[in-house]
């Protein structure tokens, strides 16, 4: 019964809606607009508008909109209309969805597909408004097309189930129309004959390029394959062993049009595997079908292929799929599921280096680095290091170790200050050092470090020799007290010791700046053992990179004339500067109580950030001043500074991965002290609180991933017993 003109006493709303896949929320928007504007005016009938009706109207005109847009794709006028009751009916809500395409029909059955699988996927909001309305229908007119439902208020059970609730009813009805019929794949394997196989390949190329793991590669590829090609496909790995013994292939991936079937498939593979094609074959070759039994469903044989994954002669694994119902897959498919078994190899092969090349750098990068950080009594430390890229070495190094304790007459004073402006500095740019540094005779207390020894073919490590210009520099008058016997500064039985740790960035990164890693800290190491001072050691590190450099860009030199180039020339300036470093260098040496407790820290910072020390009350100050990179020039003296590093106080050490983090903006993360700002906050936490605090920091700083290595060191000073 199409709707005429609408009587005075109904009331009625209207709206026209664009035929764009924006139309059908519009529409629910709307209906729920009208609903509460009648409910607020009070009308008589819209007392009975309850919230499963208002759902129904509003699912229903949804279903409706849909229905227009998509089979006509033309304006949509809607219009929804609250009628009183009367004599013969009683109070209903009539929605009516008009398009402006007559000729195209409204099509609710379900014809069979041509497989006999089930219902197409069409139609299904028309099931739906017949279930939820009393009445509905479709009235054409001249270049018009109207569905109308009219959906009654009072308490019409539209699914009634014996014993539930309507709303389970209700609910329980709409899943079952709304819920797709499981059919078989639709396939027209004529279409693989001719640009459809190049697409298909494409898309898998596009989607298979860039994978870095061999197991998302075969994932990937059955998910391509089923359904379009196949109903279900299984993945085969072989071990990846070099020259040595192939390990037995593992099934990697099994993959089925039908989920509930993918263990059954599973199980019947493990126990019965296919035999590996030759690789020499040229294609797919037909193996077996799988067990029914362990198949699952039942539902009768089929035609399997089996394809071998190969690169460069090399076997990786072995593709298996199959087709149910048939007895011969076309040429055209197998032609296809060849070059795309050629397109998986590719990409398994590639993840496959990326694995390697992942592994030996780990594995160069455990080398490089300690694979433990000495213990300091009264300092606790954290340290936080994660390279930017796990397939290459990073260019950040740490390293926290205990070196022998310096000669007689080389120590400290027992006098200690407190920040740089406490500790003058009678020769500013040189460390002060005694009349005589003995640095070339043995270290009393101490003797060869154990499990070493000369190197063979080695000779004297360049520059570590006695320091040039050691009694020039050293300042006059006594500026440093002479340790006295047995006390804590001449190393003897009341001296705990020294420490040196030290934080360091190569320039680049990958092997190159694992070359000058593995050259750095091993030095730093030796020329710290060796006793000397901090600024010393990092002046012999200075000519030790140049002299290293030097070398490097001489026997390049010579390589370009051996192979017919110009004849070798002097090392230019930028030749010389290819291995430069930023470092972070210091020793630490524990104070008894009765000396303040914590530590007295000498360190240096060659071209790095300047460290930061947090005193309790929440100040924060660099502790150090910036001077040239190590490798650059060769003229430079490089200075230590001193200072008391108090029981509660923290020294905040780290790389410009963390200062140079940048924004979405551009903004760095230290800009403004940023990096001072955080660490203030971080009053009152212990050493790993501290490094957890700034490494957060970090990463919420930008959106993407960090874009350098990220490395950072946190000593504190703890209260040590007497």
């Amino acid at each position: 019964m199409p709707p005429q003109q609408p009587p005075p006493n109904h009331s009625v709303a209207r709206t026209s809606l664009p035929g764009n896949p924006l139309a059908p929320a519009a529409a629910r928007r709307f209906v729920r607009a009208a609903l509460a504007d009648w409910t607020g005016l009070a009308l008589p009938a819209a007392a009975a508008i309850t919230e499963r009706v208002a759902d129904d109207a509003v699912l229903v005109v949804a279903e409706l909109v849909t229905n227009a847009v998509v089979h006509a794709g033309t304006t949509v006028e809607l219009l929804f209309r609250l009628e009183e009751p009367d004599a013969d009916q009683p109070a209903a809500l009539v929605l009516e969805v008009s398009d402006h395409h007559p000729t195209r029909t409204v099509r609710s059955e379900h014809p069979a597909a041509e497989d006999g699988g089930g219902p197409e996927e069409y139609g299904r909001g028309l099931l739906l408004v017949a279930a939820l309305a009393e009445c509905w229908g479709i009235t054409y007119r001249p270049g018009l097309k109207t569905v109308w439902a009219r959906l009654p208020l009072d308490g019409w059970d539209t699914c009634p189930v014996p014993g539930t609730e309507p709303a389970i009813q209700r609910g329980l009805r709409a899943a079952e129309i709304l819920a797709p019929a499981p059919r078989r794949p639709v396939r027209d394997d004529q279409e693989w004959a001719g640009s459809g196989a190049l697409t298909f390949l494409a898309e898998a190329s596009d989607l298979l390029a860039g994978q870095l793991d061999e197991d998302l590669v075969a994932a990937l590829a059955g998910q391509l394959l089923v359904p379009r090609l196949a109903d279900w496909c299984a993945f085969w790995l072989e071990g990846d062993g070099g020259e040595g013994p192939v390990a037995a292939p593992r099934l990697a991936r099994v993959w089925h049009a039908d989920e509930s079937a993918i263990e059954p498939l599973r199980a019947a593979l493990h126990k019965e595997p296919p035999p590996a094609p030759d690789a020499g074959h040229g294609g797919p070759v037909p193996v077996r079908w799988p067990d029914p039994g362990g198949h699952g469903e039942g539902d009768g044989d089929g035609t399997a292929l089996a394809c071998r994954l190969a690169v460069g002669g090399r076997g990786l694994g072995t593709l298996m799929l199959g087709r149910r119902g048939t007895e011969r897959i076309p040429d055209a498919v197998t032609a296809l599921v060849e070059d795309f078994a050629r397109r998986v190899a590719l990409a398994i092969g590639a993840a496959r280096r990326y694995a390697r090349q992942a592994t030996i750098s780990r594995v160069l990068q455990r080398g490089l680095l300690p694979s433990q950080v000495a213990q300091i009594p009264g300092v606790a430390s954290c340290v936080v290091y994660e390279p930017s890229d796990d397939g290459l070495a990073g260019g950040d190094f740490y390293d926290v170790f205990q070196a022998a304790a310096p000669a007689a007459g080389t120590g400290f004073g027992t006098g200690t200050g407190v920040g740089l402006g406490a500790l003058p500095d009678p020769h500013p740019g040189t460390d002060p050092l005694p009349d005589a540094l003995p640095s070339t005779g043995p270290v009393p207390g101490t003797g060869p470090v154990p499990g070493t020894g000369p190197v063979p073919g080695t000779g004297p490590l360049p520059g570590a020799g006695p320091h040039p210009g050691a009694a020039d520099r050293a300042p006059a008058g006594g500026a440093v007290a002479p340790a006295e016997p047995g006390s804590a500064a001449q190393g003897g039985g009341g001296r705990p010791g020294r420490w040196c740790f030290m934080l360091g960035d190569v320039q680049g990164s990958g092997p190159e700046a694992a070359v000058v890693t593995g050259l750095a800290r091993p030095w730093l190491r030796l020329l710290a053992r060796e006793g000397h001072r901090v600024g010393e050691v990092l002046d012999r590190l200075n000519r030790l990179l140049l002299d290293d450099a030097t070398e490097a860009a001489e026997a390049a030199a010579l390589v370009v004339a051996a192979a017919g180039g110009p004849d070798p020339q002097p090392p230019s300036t930028h030749l010389t500067q290819s291995r430069f470093l930023s470092l972070l260098y210091g020793e630490l040496t524990p104070l008894p109580p009765e000396e303040g407790g914590g530590a007295r820290c000498t360190l240096a910072c060659a071209g790095h950030p300047l460290p930061l020390l947090l005193r309790p009350d929440g100040t924060v100050a660099p502790v150090a001043v910036p001077q040239v990179l190590l490798g650059v020039v060769d003229d430079v003296a490089y200075e230590s500074h001193t200072f008391h590093l108090a029981p509660g106080d923290t020294l905040l050490c780290v790389t410009d991965g963390v200062t140079e983090r940048r924004s979405r903006a551009g903004r760095m993360f230290d800009d403004e002290d940023g990096l001072a700002q955080v660490l203030a906050g971080c009053t009152g936490l212990t050493a790993q609180g501290v490094a957890d605090r700034i490494r957060q920091a970090v990463h919420a700083f930008g959106e993407g991933p960090v874009a350098d290595d990220l490395a950072l060191l946190v000593l504190q000073a703890r209260e040590r017993p007497a």
